[in-house]
């Protein structure tokens, strides 16, 4: 937050030390800090720091060691008595003493301890402080970083173990405009690997950025590096990179990844923030590095493009073009974390988490880590979470389905937190009412954020305030879901169900008034509806203030937008026409990754058609698409699907043999095909034969020994495939 902002976050949480970028806790209880001074340099600072456990009997402190302190915590909470500990390790082995004494480990009902291991967060939490503080976003050092490798003829995907897949290019870039591309021949695989750890060295950026950094590049560089015998010394301490097992969730969509870690910065894949921004928008057709950078306009409009299939070739034949398309994809990397990471900088400001942490953990989390350390800090005790029950949720319905023309989108602004607010609502178990005054302020500094960016009178002031708002929005959305997650501390879901049940009220208001007064209700969702206005309202304004009109104080809508035409499929799933021409699809049913590309390709066809009025034309348009899989025009790889082998074939083999999983065509391929095939290596098939009901595990081939003068393809099983899909979305249109 820039000093001169106008809007004071201390009055949410105080900060002992201002331009923080990063905080690393050793063993010893020494904390390294990181600052970032206003002209740009890098200051090291080391400070000592006990960390604390708290336990619910008081009594228990009395068999651990290297116990610097013990209080009683105020208020009604069990954890009521604070434990100072020397160190980390004495922090380790008294959780260990614990353990055992009670036989009981923190995580389990009934726990006499609390344990917080993230030691960032406790030192962030107490001592107070967070990080970036006193800084814009655009002070923060950003490298990204992209590799391309070549691929063992016979396989469809590069493998780090194999010997022959190595690096060939590595390209680099800095927010300051710096770049650089490592590159054979002229650079040994090693060569590039020793340079590119100077490079990132030198420059000491705060953040390491890539595309899908932690599933490829890292762990692709990390085994070449072994390979070769070179250190990953990315570290600002010259230690290595370390990784561990972790989980990311983005909505419905999780995934273990590995999670890496560099001391003194931050890693940061885009790949989660578009992930990330698509829970709320659901307008991105795919996550991947072009179609995200197209999605935003970042693309350069002469972007050089290579296929992943011809990335070996090209480099052999054509070097020049393949080191531009490298520097083109660490651009598109820099711009769309430019665009998408603010929000989670200015979290760091609110949140004891680090950076990294901010966008790998989820918004519960997050409001748990403000709220446990405003308790920390006051010296009060900490509840249990409450057992977790069912209740009911939000109100949706897709009352209509097919084309609709002039479609409205009116919605509650902020419908739980305002309920919340509105009603006064607190968790049971908050005795310092800290949920409520949380979520209060960041109401009004969203507000006031939101004025800021209105009359900023630089592009860069208001890009920085409506990072900020948006920001705060986020936060505050997340406030109603704290409430009713089970590992939340202050959870209340007798407070859940309650809002919940005022929010469907709200909700069948609106619906009600709407149908009175001729509307028709196309999509419902917790908190919006898109409708057809009924004939005698031509103006956006005029129906906003006539649903304003029927709401209970404290509730305020917001007619936001109008489309020219919208499809809509079923529940959660439609297709919106704005009056641009551009058309956003919402909706695992319309672009799900599981379809093949024909059909991904055919469900944006089809839409295109009958959002653009043309309806009578889906028939023929399926008849051309039938008619190309017929005539084989339509590509293989179009019909063709990928899977990644998520454990070794041999553990496959292993398994199958035991009747301990089903048969499954992408393992039983590449152990037919006698190539070394790795864990993590993807496999892209198709289906052969000449039935439409076939086994896929035995008529499936790869699609790299595909023969392109003697198609294979199975046509009666895809046409097949064609038809069901088209009868499904025509049913839509009836």
């Amino acid at each position: 937050m820039t000093a001169d902002s106008g809007i004071n976050l201390d009055a949410l949480t105080r900060s002992a030390v201002d331009r923080l970028v990063a905080v690393e806790a050793a063993d010893d209880g020494t904390v390294a800090l990181f600052r970032r001074g206003e002209d740009g340099s890098l200051c090291v600072e080391e400070t000592e720091f006990q960390p604390v456990l708290l336990l619910a009997d008081g009594s228990l402190a009395e068999g651990l060691t290297d116990v610097c302190e013990a209080r009683t915590l105020n208020g009604p909470g069990k954890f009521n008595t604070m434990v100072r500990l020397v160190d980390w390790n004495a922090y380790e082995q008294a959780v260990k003493d614990l353990n055992e004494a009670t036989g009981l480990t923190p995580s389990k009902p009934g726990a006499k301890h609390r344990v917080f291991n993230d030691r960032e967060q406790q030192f962030l939490s107490l001592q107070p402080a967070r990080l970036f503080r006193g800084m814009a976003f655009q002070e923060l050092r950003r490298l990204q970083l992209d590799i391309e490798t070549l691929t063992t003829t016979g396989f469809d995907f590069p493998n780090a173990d194999r010997e022959d897949d190595e690096i060939v290019i590595i390209s680099l870039r800095d927010s300051t405009g710096w770049e650089q591309c490592l590159s054979g021949p002229e650079m040994s695989e090693k060569a590039m690997l020793t340079e590119m750890v100077r490079l990132i060295r030198e420059r000491d950026p705060d953040v390491i950025e890539g595309h899908n950094i932690f599933e490829f590049d890292l762990p692709y560089i990390q085994t070449r590096c072994r390979r070769h015998r070179v250190k990953l010394a990315l570290g600002r301490d010259g230690s290595s990179a370390r990784y561990r097992s972790s989980r990311f969730t983005a909505g419905e969509y999780t995934s273990t990844y590995r999670r890496y870690a560099v001391y003194g910065r931050h890693v940061v894949d885009t790949l989660h923030l578009a992930r990330l921004y698509d829970v709320s928008h659901r307008d991105l057709e795919s996550y991947s590095l072009k179609s995200v950078a197209r999605h935003f306009g970042v693309a350069a409009p002469q972007r050089t493009y290579v296929a992943g299939g011809d990335i070996s070739a090209v480099y052999r034949s054509d070097p020049d073009r393949l080191r531009a398309y490298a520097m083109d994809d660490v651009r598109e990397t820099e711009a769309i974390g430019r665009l998408m990471s603010p929000s989670f900088f200015y979290q760091a400001q609110l949140v004891p988490f680090s950076y990294q942490n901010c966008i790998s953990r989820g918004t519960a989390a997050r409001i748990d880590a403000m709220l446990i350390a405003a308790y920390l800090h006051a010296g009060e005790s900490l509840p249990v979470p409450g057992m977790a029950r069912p209740f009911a949720g939000g109100l949706t319905d897709s009352p209509g389905c097919g084309v609709y023309h002039n479609v409205w989108h009116v919605d509650v602004r902020s419908l739980y937190p305002s309920i919340i607010i509105s009603n006064g609502l607190s968790p049971s178990t908050d005795s310092l009412r800290v949920y409520g005054s949380y979520l209060d302020a960041l109401r009004r500094f969203r507000l006031a954020a939101k004025d800021a960016a209105r009359n900023a009178p630089k592009p860069e002031e208001r890009d920085h305030f409506d990072a900020l708002q948006g920001t705060l929005k986020i936060l505050i959305n997340s406030f109603y879901g704290y409430v009713g997650f089970q590992q939340a501390t202050f959870n209340d879901f007798d407070m859940a169900e309650t809002v919940t049940a005022t929010g469907r009220e709200i909700m069948e208001t609106m619906l009600a008034f709407l149908k009175e007064c001729g509307a028709t209700v196309v999509e419902l969702d917790t908190d919006g509806i898109y409708f057809v206005p009924p004939a005698d309202i031509t103006e956006p304004p005029e129906m906003e203030a006539k649903v304003q009109a029927v709401l209970p104080p404290g509730i305020e809508v917001e007619l936001d937008a109008t489309y020219k035409a919208m499809f809509a499929y079923k529940s959660k799933n439609y297709a919106l026409l704005d009056h641009d021409g551009r058309t956003a699809v919402t909706g695992a049913a319309l672009k799900s990754r599981g379809l093949e590309p024909f059909q991904r390709k055919y469900i944006h066809d089809f839409i295109s058609s009958v959002l653009a009025g043309n309806a009578d034309a889906v028939d023929d348009l399926m008849d051309e698409y039938r008619r190309r899989i017929e005539n084989h025009e339509t590509p293989v790889a179009d019909l063709a699907k990928s899977e990644v082998l998520s454990t070794p074939p041999a553990v496959y083999a292993e398994k199958l043999a035991a009747g301990k999983t089903r048969r499954s065509a992408a393992y039983e391929l590449v152990l037919a095909s006698g190539r070394d095939y790795k864990q993590g290596d993807r496999v892209t098939f198709y289906v052969t034969g000449a039935k439409k009901n076939v086994s896929v595990s035995d008529a499936a081939r790869l699609l790299c020994d595909a023969d392109p003068e003697s198609r294979d393809e199975n046509v009666a099983y895809y046409v097949d495939k064609l038809v069901k899909l088209h009868r499904k979305l025509s049913a839509a249109l009836a």
